[in-house]
């Protein structure tokens, strides 16, 4: 066998090694604790990717929801002194800080008490893979709340087997380390013309809709979120306006918040927060968060 054709084998090989390496997907990454306090969970490479800058605010900032805000944070702070602590659904009203009160109660846990506590944010269309999940992050040295934003289901949707599973059920159970938050402006995580279709469909209506609804039940705590007053509405515009120190007499700004629901429909956390945003860049005044 000459040179020549000695070289054109190890061409093919090489050309057949690197088609079945490709075929294999990229190798499974390796997930650093140590590189973030918050993490999403990306399915495909079994991978949680680091968060630098997360999107939250001040606890202190997160106004109208005293009694929710307290129950989570000594929920989350006995979870993450290593004490018994519940799975969390946060539901109810758009926009009135659900998210934003889970990011915030970690930060400030991680800042007031210097514990090492994780988040991981599984993306819900992600649900089905909780398993996989669950299998990296049982072995962790910290302690992880894995969170799922805007949870619900619809017909035909499978996926929330795989989390009634996670959440309690199986042999293996949930992994001692690991609690679950969720937000969703269903009680229940199922639209009402759902359950009423199982209902009217299914030769047993009432075993068919409990098959759903208690998936919500595997969550020890449900924090209800509703619509807020325009006093709270008004204490929020407050707490933003001092926080950010924007020099608007407290009358005006109170009769511009006002028109700025008007124009949105409603009154919420969020609403407030995109009113502050407008203010803060009409007066050139920075609202980084960090």
């Amino acid at each position: 066998m000459n040179d020549q054709t000695v070289a054109a084998l190890l061409t093919e090989v090489k050309r057949l090694a690197d088609a079945v390496e490709r075929l294999a997907g990229p190798p499974p990454a390796v997930n650093d604790w140590e590189a973030a306090d918050c993490f999403v969970w990306a399915p495909a490479r079994l991978h949680l990717q680091p968060v630098k800058r997360p999107n939250r605010v001040a606890l202190g900032l997160i106004r109208g929801v005293d009694h929710v805000r307290d129950i989570l944070h000594e929920n989350t702070l006995r979870f993450a002194e290593g004490f018994a602590a519940n799975n969390v659904l946060l539901w109810g009203a758009r926009g009135m800080g659900k998210s934003s009160l889970v990011k915030a109660v970690h930060a400030d846990i991680i800042k007031t008490n210097g514990i090492a506590l994780k988040l991981v944010e599984v993306h819900r269309e992600d649900i089905s893979t909780l398993p996989a999940l669950l299998e990296i992050i049982k072995d962790a040295p910290h302690r992880i709340v894995v969170f799922c934003d805007d949870l619900s289901f619809d017909h035909d949707d499978t996926a929330y087997k795989s989390l009634k599973a996670a959440l309690d059920g199986g042999v293996e159970g949930r992994p001692d380390n690991v609690l679950f938050y969720a937000t969703s402006n269903r009680r229940h995580l199922l639209p009402r013309h759902m359950m009423e279709n199982e209902q009217s469909t299914a030769i047993n209506p009432s075993e068919a809709v409990e098959e759903k609804v208690s998936l919500s039940d595997r969550f020890g705590l449900w924090l209800g979120f509703h619509k807020c007053s325009q006093d709270d509405y008004l204490t929020m515009i407050d707490g933003y306006a001092a926080h950010f120190a924007l020099p608007l007499p407290r009358e005006q700004l109170h009769h511009e918040a006002l028109e700025w629901a008007t124009t949105r429909g409603g009154r919420s956390g969020r609403v407030a927060w995109q009113y502050i945003q407008d203010l803060a860049g009409r007066l050139r005044i920075s609202t980084d968060r960090d």
